[in-house]
C-alpha cells in the first residue's frame, strides 16, 4: 500500500473545484476519531465528502455507496464534541474557495458564515493529510485563531507547531527541496522523493527512468489517466507507469477504490484475529476443564476399592473386635492379605457402612463428572469448529455470521441466535443439488431446514469441517465419492494425505437438545476413506 500524497491531492481538487465552490455543507457525521463524512450539495447533486486522518489510511474523496459498505461505517448515537463543534459553525454554510497551500498536502475550505449574533464571519477547515500528523483545523480566517482541532498537538508532542483552541494556526515548517519547474540540473532516481516538490517516494519509484520534461509534465497534471495496479500493491495518475492496471473513470474513483480496498482488508484481519483470540482463550479453558475433569474422575475411579473394603469388614464381623484402629483380612478378589485402616469411635458395621457412603458419594460424583466432560467436549468440538471457520472466512460477512456465537454470554454461547443465516453454498452435479456449509451457522440451517428424511449427510471424521448435504434419493456410487470429496476440500483436514468420511441419511442424524450450533449425533454410517 502507498500513502496519499501531495499531487494526488492536488489532482483531486482540479477535478473537484468547480462543483466544491459554492457548494453547501449540508451534514457533519464523525463515525470515529479519524473518520469525518461531510455531505456536500450543489446545483441539486448531492455528495459525501469522506476524510481519514488515520496515520495509516489518510486520505480524502467522494464516497460511492459500495464503497461506503466495503468501509464499515457505523454512525455513533453519540456525536463527539468536534463534530458539535463542526455542525455548530459549518452546517448549512458556503464553499467560497477552495485551496491547496503550494506543494503541501493541506486542503482548505474557505467558508462564509454567521456566529451567534448574527454578524457574518469568515471561518478556514484545514484537511491536513500527513501520515502520523494527519489532522482537521477549523480557524477563524480573520483572526487566524483555532476555534477546534480533530486532535490536539501539545508542546510534548511538537517542537515547531502546537495545534488546539485559541492559539493560532500556522502552517507546517517549509520543507528543503526544489521545484521541478524551475530545475534544470541532473536528477537521482534514488532521491527524487527527497530532491523535489509534489514527487511522493512510491511516486519517484514509478518514475525511474523518466525524462526531466516527463518529470515537469506529470507534476503540472497533464493527460492524466488515473489507474491501479490489478494487485493493489500501487496506484498512479498515469496508467502508463503501471504494470497490469485496472484504469479508473476519474481521480476521484482512483482515491476512493484504492483505499476502500485496504480499508475492507484492515478491517476483515482486525476482526478475524479478535475473534481468533478469543476461540483460542476458550479452547485453552476447556482444555484445561477437561484436564481437571479427567484427573477428577479418575480419583473418584478410586472409590471401588471402598465397596470392597465395605464388603470385606462385613464377612468378617463374626471373627474380629469392635472399635478397632485396623483389622487384617483376607482380599478375595485379588487373592492376598489387606489391612484395612478403620475410626475407633465405630463398630465394625459402622465402618463398614461408612465406607459404603465414600462408595455411594464416589460413584454419583463419577457419574455427574463424566456428563461435565461429556458437555465440555462437545464445547471443544463446536470450538473447533468455530476455529476453522475463522480460517476459511474470506469476507467481513463471514465473520459477522460467525461473531454471534462467540457473545459472551451464558444464553447464547454457541447457541442459536436470532440472526438470519445466509444460505449455504449451492452447487450441481449430476442432476442433484448439494449444498456445503461455511459456518456453524450454516451448518446448523443445512441439517435443521434443509435436510429431508432420504438426503446423504457427509463429514469428515474425527476433524472440523463443513457438513455437505446431497439432496435426492439413489445417487450414483460415483456421486456419493464426490460428495466425500468435498467434505475433505471443506475440512480442517484438507490438507491430510489421507482421511475419512462418514456419511449417512438425514433421517438418522439427531440434535441434541441445548447442542451448540450444527452438532449432531449420528447412527447406521458408513465411511469412505479419501486417498
Amino acid at each position: 500500500m502507498i500513502t496519499f500524497d501531495a499531487l494526488t491531492l492536488k489532482a483531486f481538487i482540479q477535478e473537484n473545484q468547480e462543483f466544491l465552490t459554492g457548494a453547501r455543507l449540508q451534514k457533519i457525521q464523525q463515525p470515529t476519531r479519524r473518520d469525518f463524512i461531510f455531505g456536500i450539495r450543489k446545483n441539486g447533486e448531492n455528495r459525501k465528502l469522506y476524510i481519514n486522518i488515520n496515520p495509516q489510511f489518510h486520505h480524502l474523496c467522494f464516497m460511492n455507496k459500495e464503497n461506503e459498505v466495503k468501509r464499515r461505517i457505523e454512525i455513533p448515537k453519540q456525536p463527539p464534541m468536534f463534530c458539535m463543534l463542526l455542525r455548530k459553525y459549518l452546517e448549512n454554510s458556503i464553499i467560497k474557495k477552495v485551496n491547496q497551500p503550494e506543494n503541501e498536502r493541506i486542503l482548505e475550505f474557505y467558508i462564509e458564515t454567521y456566529n451567534e449574533i448574527g454578524e457574518q464571519i469568515y471561518l478556514c477547515l484545514a484537511i491536513e493529510l500527513m501520515g502520523k500528523h494527519s489532522n482537521i483545523i477549523l480557524y477563524n480566517y480573520d483572526t487566524n485563531i483555532i476555534l477546534g482541532c480533530a486532535h490536539n498537538v501539545g508542546a510534548e508532542k511538537s517542537r515547531e507547531r502546537e495545534l488546539a483552541g485559541t492559539l493560532p494556526y500556522s502552517y507546517p515548517p517549509k520543507q528543503n527541496k526544489f521545484d521541478l519547474l524551475q530545475y534544470n540540473g541532473g536528477l537521482n532516481y534514488e532521491t527524487l522523493s527527497n530532491d523535489f516538490y509534489l514527487i511522493s517516494t512510491a511516486f519517484g519509484k514509478l518514475c525511474n527512468g523518466k525524462s526531466l520534461e516527463d518529470l515537469r509534465n506529470y507534476i503540472t497534471l497533464k493527460n492524466l489517466n488515473p489507474a491501479i495496479s490489478k494487485d493493489y500493491s500501487y496506484y498512479s495518475l498515469y496508467s502508463e507507469l503501471l504494470e497490469n492496471n485496472i484504469s479508473q473513470k476519474s481521480v476521484n474513483d482512483m482515491i476512493d477504490n484504492y483505499f476502500s480496498h485496504y480499508q475492507e482488508t484492515d478491517k476483515f484481519l482486525t476482526l478475524k484475529n479478535h475473534l481468533a483470540s478469543i476461540c483460542r482463550q476458550r479452547y485453552k479453558r476447556t482444555i484445561n476443564s477437561i484436564e481437571k475433569m479427567s484427573l477428577q474422575i479418575q480419583r473418584e475411579e478410586n472409590s471401588e476399592k471402598y465397596r470392597l473394603y465395605g464388603d470385606l469388614i462385613m464377612a468378617n464381623l463374626w471373627d474380629k473386635k469392635d472399635y478397632s484402629a485396623e483389622i487384617e483380612v483376607f482380599d478375595y478378589e485379588n487373592n492376598k492379605n489387606i489391612t484395612i485402616e478403620l475410626d475407633e469411635t465405630l463398630t465394625l458395621k459402622g465402618n463398614a457402612n461408612k465406607f459404603y457412603k465414600l462408595y455411594n458419594k464416589g460413584k454419583t460424583s463419577k457419574q455427574k463428572l463424566d456428563e461435565q466432560k461429556k458437555e465440555l467436549n462437545c464445547i471443544k468440538i463446536w470450538i473447533e469448529h468455530i476455529d476453522y471457520s475463522l480460517n476459511s472466512a474470506q469476507n467481513y460477512y463471514d465473520l459477522e455470521e460467525i461473531m454471534p456465537e462467540l457473545i459472551d454470554n451464558k444464553e447464547t454461547f454457541g447457541k442459536s441466535t436470532k440472526t438470519k443465516a445466509i444460505e449455504p453454498k449451492k452447487i450441481e452435479l449430476e442432476g442433484f443439488t448439494v449444498y456445503v456449509g461455511k459456518n456453524n451457522r450454516q451448518n446448523d440451517y443445512i441439517i435443521s431446514k434443509l435436510a429431508k428424511d432420504e438426503d446423504l449427510w457427509f463429514h469428515t471424521k474425527d476433524c472440523a469441517g463443513s457438513h455437505v448435504l446431497l439432496k435426492g434419493s439413489n445417487p450414483t456410487e460415483g456421486l456419493i465419492y464426490k460428495c466425500a470429496k468435498l467434505a475433505k476440500e471443506n475440512s480442517s483436514c484438507k490438507n491430510s494425505s489421507k482421511i475419512g468420511v462418514i456419511y449417512t441419511k438425514s433421517k438418522y442424524l439427531r440434535k441434541p437438545p441445548k447442542s451448540a450450533l450444527g452438532y449432531v449425533t449420528y447412527k447406521n454410517e458408513k465411511e469412505i476413506i479419501i486417498d
